[in-house]
């Protein structure tokens, strides 16, 4: 790691608050985060930013940083231990859970939040060294249901949609605010130019009049949880008028006729009143959305954390693939991947991994943190038994916050890397510290552009703050304890020097083959490996970013043309040593590939480059969709428990003075709502769920569909008042109100957007003086 970084010099990095990861430049004064501007020269953002990146300072600099690796007490409080000792003892508990119950005993949950990435990716090799196959993450509480039906259609799962929003005429935003949760690149801009542009047409479909709806040319307000229904009856709109793109459907799909069937019988005005809206605003977006030359479609979480959610995803997929919006400019088109966050796993009928004690399919190679609970607080011999958790905090943002904090008691060992004390952290046994996102080599492998696709390689900025380590460093040390991982490999380090001298000899591509056929266990471990002997030979301390040189050689072989495009030349192996050096030049980021829209279709991945339109599973929901009844008796009101909102950041921040408004994270409803249960703004009440009840804060919002209210994720985390040091509670807890069994039944994905409630004024009596 750098060392001595200057303490009041400007430099260049990127947010860490969403996937798109917006290019900063920060004014540094004695550690702190003084002036954060957007970096004009980042190829991606270009100079824009958002107001919560200004904030960043709150994340780098707070109370709860964690300083020295500590372990618990059989007093049950925690001391401060050595580095050494700490991943020894982890070591040992680690070897003996294996030998007593074997690999499946383990599991691993995290990931790296929104840029924590280039230090996790580490964590596969500590994975696959100790034969974890357990990977719960954020990721596999939201996505996963688009992610399995994008392996139906397009081959394997890790085929990932992205929109050329920029691009097109005609743009529906589904159960997404992209003003506040952006998404694509200059997101703020990009919706400013689309209002202003009379030849451009942006419709909205979501229960709240959103920032984003504010500026929509028209805006459906759904009623909540109902978005299978109204997709239904547009895909039915389509097919039943037949506006379809038949050329496009008969050269790029299969399974065209047998969906025709089940659309034509699609009884479209009675799903589209059942959604609560208006049938000629619904027929006349579906028709100008299928007329349009290009279009396409973004959605999130409100529809993908909703009922029906993976119903709801192929839905969508099926509007733009029907009307031909795929595969060209303006339109719906998949996009590669520097470093495959999204993986492909194959269905247990293939052999692929389900889990011990409930049997849950993995989607991506990832398994949902829903069931977590279940795997762990089990009478099952093949339980899981000892838990790694690394930047997450599920015991807060993972549904059921109950089900986790009596599962984790159970544990026999519970590990926390991480930069603060988060509520996950205070049930560990060891807590290891790392050092922030601000003071190591990083990066985010959020590369989710298309045509054009960008990477930064974030240095220091700041030096690391205590006795903290970075992740790869933290994973290498219990590796070595564990007899996993060698403690040092001279040879390879020597050579490693020398091909940076004379990297037109390839001295150590070829020396890191002839390792691996001597040692062929450290395979699966190879970005341990790179980390060990190439990172320890690069400059400035970049040791973090050695695995990005194995990276760029792929990346680079795989889309050789694309690569070249950027301006960057070499051939054979050097034009993959030519991109690594570009990584490693440019602070502010570069452009890592230009494709054309036809190479699309090089990046579908089923044999015939066809996409597979009919997905049994998914026709028999739709059909059973018309004998559906929603009923929830005695709670009359649909909660989105995670809302975005202007200073909401999952649980990236934990000073709750870096928010600017909505410091306790109110709880949202409309005013006739508000006057029927006997509330007025700023009062509380009480949000009772089938689960629990939590006191929460009111404000009125006429923008709230009625029935309908809302409630920020990022909150109810424990926090020290500056002024008293008391340890206060930070907003409202929403996963005390979801439950692990209100989920998707086919990948488990929670209904976060969808959580029937009731709500009770609270009525406290005024003191009398």
């Amino acid at each position: 790691m750098e060392k001595n970084i200057r303490v009041d010099s400007t430099q260049a990095t990127a947010c860490i608050l969403c996937s798109i990861n917006c290019g900063i430049t920060v004014d540094l004064n004695d550690g702190q985060l003084t002036k954060i501007k957007g970096d004009s020269r980042n190829p991606k953002s270009e100079g824009y930013l958002c107001q919560k990146a200004t904030r960043l300072n709150y994340y780098q600099n707070h109370s709860a940083r964690l300083t020295n690796p500590l372990y618990k007490t059989k007093e049950g409080n925690f001391a401060k231990i050595s580095w050494d000792k700490a991943t020894n003892e982890v070591a040992e508990k680690l070897k003996g859970i294996r030998k007593d119950y074997g690999d499946h005993a383990i599991a691993y949950y995290g990931g790296g939040g929104q840029g924590n990435h280039l230090c996790q990716i580490y964590s596969s090799a500590f994975r696959a060294a100790l034969g974890i196959s357990y990977l719960y993450t954020a990721f596999a509480q939201e996505k996963t249901g688009d992610f399995w039906v994008n392996g139906k259609l397009f081959g394997q799962q890790s085929c990932h949609i992205t929109e050329d929003i920029e691009h097109a005429d005609y743009v529906l935003f589904i159960g997404t605010n992209p003003f506040q949760s952006h998404g694509f690149p200059q997101t703020r801009k990009v919706l400013g130019q689309i209002a202003q542009d009379p030849n451009k047409t942006m419709v909205v479909i979501d229960p709240r009049i959103t920032e984003t709806a504010k500026k929509a040319d028209f805006h459906l307000q759904i009623k909540p949880g109902m978005d299978a229904f109204l997709l239904s009856a547009m895909v039915g709109i389509i097919i039943q008028e037949s506006l379809e793109d038949n050329l496009f459907i008969k050269e790029h799909t299969t399974g065209f006729d047998e969906i025709r069937k089940i659309f034509k019988a699609i009884p479209v005005k009675e799903y589209v009143a059942k959604a609560g809206l208006d049938s000629d605003s619904v027929q006349k977006i579906t028709r100008d959305f299928a007329h349009s030359k290009r279009a396409c479609i973004r959605v999130d979480l409100g529809l993908q954390q909703s009922i029906h959610s993976t119903l709801n995803s192929y839905l969508e997929k099926l509007l733009f693939l029907i009307t031909g919006n795929f595969g060209k400019e303006g339109a719906n088109n998949l996009h590669t991947q520097f470093v495959p966050i999204i993986g492909h796993s194959k269905s247990p009928e293939e052999g692929g991994i389900v889990s011990k004690v409930t049997g849950m399919r993995e989607i991506s190679h990832f398994f949902p943190p829903n069931i977590l609970p279940l795997e762990i607080d089990a009478d099952h011999p093949d339980r899981i038994r000892a838990l790694i958790v690394d930047s997450s905090n599920p015991i807060l943002t993972a549904a059921d916050s109950q089900a986790y904090e009596q599962a984790f008691k159970k544990l026999d060992l519970l590990v926390v890397i991480d930069v603060a004390e988060t509520e996950t952290a205070t049930m560990a046994h060891y807590v290891l510290p790392a050092s922030s996102q601000f003071e190591k080599w990083e990066a985010s492998f959020f590369t989710l552009d298309f045509p054009v696709n960008y990477f930064q390689l974030r240095k220091p900025i700041v030096n690391p703050t205590g006795n903290t380590l970075s992740e790869p460093e933290i994973y290498r040390r219990i590796m070595v304890a564990m007899g996993v991982f060698p403690r040092t490999n001279t040879i390879l380090q020597w050579i490693a020097k020398l091909h940076f001298q004379f990297p037109s000899f390839a001295i150590f591509p070829i020396a890191l083959q002839v390792y691996l056929a001597l040692f062929p266990n450290y395979k699966k471990s190879i970005a341990m490996v790179l980390y060990a002997s190439l990172g320890k030979a690069m400059k400035n301390g970049a040791q973090n970013a050695a695995v990005l040189w194995g990276i760029s050689y792929l990346y680079a072989k795989k889309y050789r043309k694309a690569v070249l495009r950027t301006g960057i030349k070499g051939k054979g192996l050097l034009l993959g040593d030519a991109l690594f050096k570009r990584i490693l030049e440019c602070p502010s980021g570069i452009e890592l590939s230009i494709h054309h829209y036809e190479e699309v279709w090089d990046l579908v991945e089923t044999p015939d480059k066809k996409i597979r339109l009919y997905i049994a599973e998914m026709i028999a929901d739709i059909q059973q969709l018309v004998k559906e009844e929603n009923s929830h008796q005695g709670f009359p009101f649909i909660l989105a428990a995670g809302e975005r909102r202007a200073y909401n950041a999952n649980q990236i921040f934990r000073d709750p003075n870096w928010r600017k408004k909505d410091r306790e994270g109110v709880l949202r409803i409309h005013t006739d709502d508000a006057l029927k249960i006997g509330v007025e703004n700023g009062g509380s009440i009480l949000c009772q769920s089938a689960k629990h009840a939590i006191e929460v804060k009111v404000e009125l919002d006429n923008a709230m569909r009625l029935g309908f209210v809302a409630l920020p994720h990022g909150y109810g985390f424990d926090y020290s008042d500056d002024s008293s040091k008391n340890i206060k509670q930070n907003g409202p807890k929403i996963n005390l109100l979801t439950s692990s069994h209100h989920c998707d039944p086919l990948t488990k994905t929670p209904h976060h957007k969808y959580v029937p409630v009731k709500l009770i004024p609270v009525k406290r009596q005024r003191s009398v003086n």
